[in-house]
């Protein structure tokens, strides 16, 4: 059996969502795929919660407090920019078009 990752997961949740989206299948294989994609959000959540612990762990000072900092995302492009990164997408953001 092969191990589960988050990656394997989360593309077998989309594809069993696709299936019930579609429609046309028997009522018990329906039952049988929702049963499975249950399954898998839980499995994803658990991933999710477990990657969460260990960020907060990592973020935590020499007093066990938790080190906060407002993001921002003006500070983080320049950051970006001055490590030699770029800003990507800058000018299809001039509009106020919703995403």
């Amino acid at each position: 059996m092969t191990t589960m990752t988050f990656e394997k997961a989360l593309a077998e949740l989309e594809q069993t969502v696709a299936k019930l989206e579609k429609g046309g299948i028997p009522l018990n294989e329906s039952l049988a795929l929702f049963e499975k994609g249950v399954k898998l959000a839980r499995f994803l959540r658990g991933e999710l919660d477990k990657a969460e612990r260990k960020v907060e762990i990592l973020l935590k000072d020499e007093k066990g407090g938790m080190k906060t900092d407002d993001f921002d995302a003006d500070r983080a492009e320049g950051e970006a920019e001055s490590k030699g990164g770029s800003k990507s997408g800058a000018a299809e953001d001039d509009d106020d078009t919703p995403l």
